[in-house]
Formats: structure tokens, C-alpha cells, sequence
């Protein structure tokens, strides 16, 4: 409860004008920020979608199901970059999510000294510096050897899986999906540290009290209640992932045509788009343009999807 202020008698007082107005002020300046996200979005996707008018009279819907991409012909479909786009995020988000969770969760119990859990938290941010241009060059001269034995083996054990129905040609999707996986890993691995370092230190009392053991406490009681927080850090991996430009282009084969193996050449919407926009011209521009306008309508269904996942755990754990 705020309490007036008071004078020295103890006699509350009332606020004063200028405290008022800028209180009012304060209120009003939040706002504006809180619109001014709005208008920023607003003035990136309005002329994207301005520019995709023509893509969107020409092919309408069917863009989003034709597989066919051929400048010559004028025939443009997005179907194979859509797939490349989620399947390419999803093994990201496969290898991702475990890894970086379980790291918060290192990081942010007590299960090593302070001066060492800071160094970790330090080397793990710093994932986040590396440009990924260079993620791309050891994804080509390391990352891709590593795992052709792996490839190899699934292919050739499970190749009746049309998941692992082609053998390793070297780039392809899988070996991006892994890059994507260590791209966001730093993301996912510090806010979802961060939300269960700030959990008040009465909830762990409070389980540990009542005969619960740690890892009770922690997959029971301390991931509910900073479910929010992970789960934003994971959809902010899975846009990190989505977007990849560089990283991706060297790696993932930009092939467009459609293959559901995850070891054959694919491609992703970004890598189009960075690939065909510096010799695109007339309508090839607005089926680019649309492309991105899909890729934009795809972040804004995964971050819906994962806000009801949220408000769904919030019902469940109150």
C-alpha cells in the first residue's frame, strides 16, 4: 500500500502538482514506447507486404504449396524454403533446448563454486559474439566431416525413414540445424538462467522443507514457475533460428527443390532471399518479397502459439 506523504507532525499530505504531472508524464512516455514498437513493425512489414502485391495477385495462396522456383519459367513457389525454414529450425530447437536449459540449470544452482559458474556464464555468452560468418566456415570445414559418420549410419541403418532417406552429401539441412542449434543456444541458455536465478529463494526453502529432493524441486517446482521466462527465451531462439541468414547459406546446400530427408541439400526462406535479391528483377522481386512476407506470418503464428502454450502452464501451476 503507498503511503501520503507526511510531515514531520505525521499528518499526511497531499502530492504536490509537479509529482502529479509527472507521474502523467511518466504514464504517457511508456506508452508512446509501448506504440512505438507497434509503428516499427508496422513500417517493416507494411512496405514488404506493399512490394508483394503482384507475387500475391499472380499466384495468391498457391505460393505457399507450389514447389516449383524457376526465374526463366516466371514460376515461383515457397513450399520447399517453408519446409527447409521449420525442419532446419526444429533440429535446432531439438538439440537447443535440452542443452540449454540443462546449462541454466547448472549455471543457476549451486553445484559448483561461484567463481566457476561465472567463467561458464562468460564462455557461454560469448557464443553469442562469434559472427556467423565464421559459424559458416567451421560448419564447412569442421562440422560437416564430424558428422558425416553419424549421417552415414542413420542412412544406412534407417534410410527406410524418409527422414534419413537420402545419403549425406555434405551440406544439407541437418549440419545447418546443428549450427542453428549453437547460434541459439547462448540465447536460450541466459534467459532461461536468468528467470530461474530471479525465482524468490522462499520456493526452494519451501519444497526442500516439505521433504522434496533437489532434482524435485527444481523439475517440479522451480521450471513451473519460471516457465514464462524459458519459454521466451526459447522463442527467441526459435526467431534467432528462423532468420538465420549467413550461417545457414553457407552450410544447408540452397538447393529449392523439395526433399523431405533432413541429410539432403535444402534451403531456408533467408537464404533465398540473401542468394537470388542482388540479380532478382520485375516480378522475381515480389515473389522474394512475399517470401519474406510468409517468413514474417510464420514468427508472428510461433510466437501466438507460444504464448497460449504459456498462459495454458500459468492455468495449470495456479
Amino acid at each position: 500500500m503507498v503511503v501520503p506523504n507526511q510531515n514531520v507532525t505525521g499528518i499526511p499530505q497531499s502530492r504536490s502538482s509537479l509529482e502529479k504531472t509527472l507521474d502523467q508524464g511518466f504514464i504517457w512516455l511508456t506508452r508512446i514506447f509501448a506504440w512505438g514498437v507497434i509503428v516499427v513493425l508496422l513500417l517493416i512489414g507494411l512496405p514488404i507486404a506493399e512490394k508483394a502485391i503482384p507475387a500475391i495477385q499472380e499466384f495468391g495462396l498457391g505460393f505457399l504449396f507450389n514447389s516449383a522456383w524457376n526465374p526463366v519459367t516466371r514460376q515461383y513457389g515457397a513450399f520447399p524454403m517453408i519446409y527447409g525454414t521449420l525442419m532446419s529450425s526444429f533440429i535446432a530447437l531439438l538439440f537447443a533446448v535440452p542443452l540449454g536449459l540443462g546449462t541454466a540449470i547448472f549455471l543457476s544452482e549451486n553445484f559448483i563454486p561461484l567463481s566457476i559458474r561465472t567463467a561458464l556464464t562468460f564462455l557461454v555468452q560469448l557464443l553469442a559474439a562469434i559472427p556467423s560468418v565464421v559459424y559458416g566456415l567451421w560448419g564447412i570445414f569442421v562440422l560437416i566431416p564430424f558428422l558425416r559418420p553419424v549421417q552415414m549410419f542413420l542412412f544406412q541403418n534407417f534410410g527406410w525413414i524418409p527422414l534419413f532417406g537420402t545419403p549425406p552429401a555434405g551440406p544439407g539441412m541437418f549440419p545447418a540445424g546443428v549450427v542453428l542449434a549453437i547460434m541459439t543456444l547462448p540465447i536460450i541458455t541466459a534467459i532461461s538462467r536468468d528467470s530461474l536465478a530471479s525465482l524468490p529463494p522462499d520456493l526452494r526453502q519451501a519444497s526442500l522443507g516439505l521433504g522434496a529432493t533437489r532434482w524435485v524441486t527444481i523439475f517440479r517446482v522451480l521450471i513451473p514457475a519460471a516457465f514464462s521466462g524459458i519459454a521466451g527465451g526459447i522463442m527467441l531462439g526459435l526467431g534467432r533460428a528462423m532468420g538465420e541468414t549467413m550461417a545457414a547459406t553457407m552450410i544447408i546446400g540452397n538447393s529449392n527443390n523439395m526433399r523431405v530427408s533432413i541429410f539432403a541439400p535444402a534451403n531456408t526462406i533467408a537464404s533465398l532471399m540473401a542468394n537470388q535479391f542482388p540479380e532478382a528483377s520485375g516480378l522475381q522481386v515480389s515473389a522474394l518479397m512475399y517470401a519474406g512476407l510468409v517468413l514474417f506470418a510464420l514468427t508472428l503464428l510461433v510466437n501466438i502459439a507460444a504464448e497460449w502454450i504459456v498462459n495454458q502452464v500459468k492455468a495449470k501451476y495456479q
